[in-house]
This record gives C-alpha cells, sequence and structure tokens, in this order.
C-alpha cells in the first residue's frame, strides 16, 4: 500500500510540475504576444500616418510643417482600429505636445488577480514601448511610439494562461486518474504478495499466494510459493530432527543417570563406609580420625551434588509421578537449597495428566532451564512458574531480578537456545520480555500442534 501511495503522489507532483512549467511557458508567450501585438501596432499606425503624411503634402501642395497631418485627421477612429487592444499610440505633429490614442481594455480580458499581477510584474517588469519614425525622408515630422498598457499586458497574459490552465488541469486531473487507477490495477497482486511473505515470516507455509495473474507478479508468486513449500519441508524435516535430538538427549541423559547412580553413588556409599571405618578404629590416632571425617563430609558433598545431578538427568519420574509433582518437586527442592536467596512459587491450572509424555518431557526440561537461568543470571527474590492447560500449554516464568530483555533474547546462551528449540519443536512460540520488577519469558504450544510433533 506504501509503494502504491508514493507512485501516486510522484505521479500528483509530476503532474503539478507540467502544470507550473505549462503556466510559465504561456506566461512568457504572453508576454511576447503583447510584445508582438505592440509592434505590429505601430508598424501599422506609422504606416497609415505615413501615408497621410504624403498625402497632405500632395493635395495641399506645401511643406509647412503646420498643415502636416491635422490632428483631426490622424486622431481618428481609422487610425484606433489600427491599434490592438490595450496597446496606446502617442504621436506629436508639427511639434506640438504629443497625444495619445489608447485602445479600450474590455477586449483584452478580464481584470487578473492581484497575485498573477504581481508576480507577472515581478518576473517581466514594465512593457518596452516600440518607436516608429513617421518617415525616413523627413524626420522631424516626428515618431509614432507604442505602448502597450501594463494592465492590458497582464490581463492578456491571464486571459490565456487560465484557458490553459483549465484545459490542462481537467486534462491533468483526467490522466491522473486514470494513471492512478492503473497503478493501482496493476500493483494489486504485491499485497497478496506481501500477505504471503509475512506468514512466511511468521512460519505459516500452508497458505498459498493466489494472484491469478500471469505476468511477472505471477511469476513472483509462484516463486515464493514454492519457497513456502520447500521451508514447509525443511521445517518440518528440522522439527522432526529436533524431537528426535531430544528424545536421544533424554535417553542419553538416563544412561547416563543410570551410570553415575551404579558406579559413582555406589563408590561414594564405600567411601563414606570405609571412613566411617578408620574413624571407629582410629583409637588414639586422632589425625587419623579427623582425616576420616574429612573423607565422610567430602565424600557427602559429592553424594548430595550427585544427587541433585541424578535429579536433573532423570526422567522417568515423569512417568511415574506425572508432570504436575515433578514440578512441586522442582519448585520444592529449589526452595530447600542451603542458601536460597529466591523463593519460588509454583501455579498450576488446569489437568496436565492428559499430555503425552513426550511434551510432558518439553514441558518440565524448560521449566527446569528457565528457573535455572532466572537464578544463574540474576539475583532474584521473588520467582513465579505458572503453568496452564486450556487448549494449548501457557508457561510463564517471571522474577524480580531486572534484566534486559533484548540482551536477554540475544544471548548466545544454550540455555535460551534449548527453550527456543523445544517450544519450535512442539508448533510453539517463546517470547522473552519485561516484567513489573523483572524478566519474563512466556511459552505458548498449542496442544494440537505439540501432540502432532509428538
Amino acid at each position: 500500500m506504501r509503494l502504491i501511495i508514493r507512485l501516486i503522489a510522484q505521479l500528483v507532483a509530476i503532474v503539478v510540475a507540467t502544470l507550473a512549467a505549462t503556466s510559465l511557458y504561456v506566461m512568457i508567450e504572453a508576454h511576447r504576444n503583447v510584445a508582438a501585438e505592440t509592434a505590429a501596432s505601430a508598424d501599422r499606425v506609422a504606416f497609415q500616418l505615413e501615408n497621410l503624411f504624403w498625402r497632405e503634402i500632395l493635395w495641399r501642395n506645401s511643406m509647412r510643417r503646420d498643415t502636416v497631418l491635422p490632428i483631426p485627421n490622424w486622431e481618428s477612429l481609422a487610425t484606433l482600429a489600427l491599434v490592438s487592444p490595450g496597446v496606446c499610440i502617442s504621436y506629436a505633429p508639427a511639434g506640438e505636445e504629443p497625444r495619445r490614442l489608447c485602445s479600450r481594455l474590455e477586449g483584452v480580458g478580464a481584470p487578473a488577480p492581484d497575485w498573477f499581477s504581481r508576480a507577472y510584474r515581478g518576473a517581466f517588469g514594465p512593457e518596452a514601448p516600440e518607436t516608429r519614425p513617421l518617415t525616413v525622408r523627413q524626420p522631424d515630422t516626428g515618431a509614432v511610439v507604442a505602448t502597450a498598457d501594463d494592465d492590458a499586458a497582464i490581463r492578456q497574459a491571464w486571459s490565456q494562461i487560465s484557458i490553459v490552465l483549465r484545459v490542462a488541469g481537467a486534462m491533468a486531473l483526467a490522466i491522473g486518474l486514470l494513471a492512478a487507477i492503473a497503478i493501482v490495477r496493476a500493483l494489486a497482486p504485491t499485497q497478496h504478495i506481501l500477505d504471503g511473505l509475512r506468514r512466511l515470516e511468521a512460519g505459516d507455509f500452508g497458505r498459498p499466494i493466489e494472484t491469478g495473474e500471469q505476468d511477472e507478479f505471477g511469476v513472483i508468486a509462484r516463486a515464493v510459493n514454492a519457497l513456502a513449500a520447500r521451508l514447509a519441508t525443511t521445517s518440518a524435516e528440522r522439527i522432526a530432527l529436533t524431537q528426535r535430538l531430544f528424545e536421544v538427549q533424554e535417553e542419553e541423559r538416563r544412561a547416563l543417570a543410570r551410570d553415575l547412580h551404579d558406579e559413582f553413588g555406589q563408590c561414594l556409599t564405600a567411601t563414606l563406609a570405609f571412613a566411617a571405618s578408620i574413624e571407629a578404629g582410629a583409637g588414639d590416632r586422632r589425625d587419623l580420625a579427623d582425616d576420616a571425617r574429612a573423607i565422610s563430609r567430602t565424600t557427602k558433598r559429592m553424594m548430595a551434588t550427585l544427587r541433585d545431578a541424578l535429579a536433573r538427568l532423570r526422567s522417568q519420574e515423569l512417568e511415574e509421578l506425572g508432570l504436575e509433582k515433578c514440578l512441586v518437586q522442582l519448585v520444592a527442592g529449589w526452595n530447600a537449597r542451603p542458601g536460597a536467596r529466591a523463593a519460588v512459587h509454583l501455579d498450576v491450572q488446569g489437568d496436565l495428566s492428559t499430555l503425552p509424555g513426550a511434551v510432558a518431557t518439553s514441558v518440565f526440561r524448560i521449566a527446569q532451564e528457565g528457573l535455572t537461568n532466572a537464578m544463574r543470571h540474576g539475583r532474584p527474590s521473588d520467582i513465579r512458574l505458572r503453568i496452564a492447560c486450556d487448549g494449548e500449554i501457557a508457561m510463564t516464568i517471571e522474577d524480580d531480578a531486572g534484566g534486559d530483555p533484548a540482551r536477554v533474547a540475544a544471548s548466545a546462551g544454550r540455555g535460551i537456545l534449548g527453550m527456543r528449540e523445544r517450544v519450535s519443536a512442539l508448533g510453539g512460540s517463546l517470547v522473552i520480555g519485561r516484567a513489573a520488577q523483572g524478566l519474563r519469558i512466556d511459552a505458548r504450544i498449542p496442544l494440537a500442534a505439540a501432540g502432532a510433533a509428538a
């Protein structure tokens, strides 16, 4: 739409510039016509008066200047008929005071507006007079001076410009409207193409672009549709691969948890038993007893760390206990940690027991990673985890530790990336925004898309 508006605005600018150039050209031509009419009037009147001059000489057989061209003879309707409208003729026969004969202004046109009069006078100034000698043989007989009246010149210019502007303006308006309609019709498919590209940007690859055109826009639409089909295939393959990678990851987590529990757990338990045996048999060897107690303390810390690692790695508890109980245990584990700085609150709405196993695992991992990120990258005092299940899974993790959402969203850390990948693999979306006092992570997973992905 903005392209159409920009093209129409350019078309209007071209039309206005063309009208302005046409007006300037007509004004210049009107000025030239006034000068030409003034010169023509001077030529005609000079020719007429020269004929009168020689007639007086021939008829009267006299060369007296006081009898040459008496005033009543040259100031006549016959002379006035030779003068163009708006032009004045002045002549002084026999050394008398110049007399002025002017044509009427009514035949020139209507008065021009003040702004046009000022513009015309500013552009061309006063009209130049045209002088013609009465006769070349008798220079003393005087000269005919023709001068265009300024108001007459302005009227004539305004009359011509008014006609041209009315005609040109009507033509420009018609051409502009027709061109605008043609532009709108020609560029109408661009809106469909833009809507299709926006759908592609939003991840909707299933709606092709329908233009019904066979020109260049049709070629573009078909190319975009082909691109959408390839993107849909690639996206489906990527989602399937991501889902499979998460499944493999969960399998590796379970295998690693078993190995840690079976190997390291037994070794740590044996080490703790050996340390207790050494402490019991130390007798008077206090140094030996102290070393045994130190080994016991270290072993207990290692066992606690191992239990935490096993709690993060194991996922079979989701199948045994269910997602909601595992979330309760997750929150309780964070609150029970020694020296916990933040209180974690859980709010569950809806029935989470109907979720498929893979979806429940992903939801649990997203919540687990979200809480870990909130604890690791800030110093919150209050964290709230909300999960609602009603047609979609809506998860919100909100803290009060401040922070910049843009910086967190652009972070290259594996935590945010893993959360995005899990949500995307289930056909959902994840948004990082600002909360009242900190950051807010919103994850939306449609159950239909999540079930299909699972």
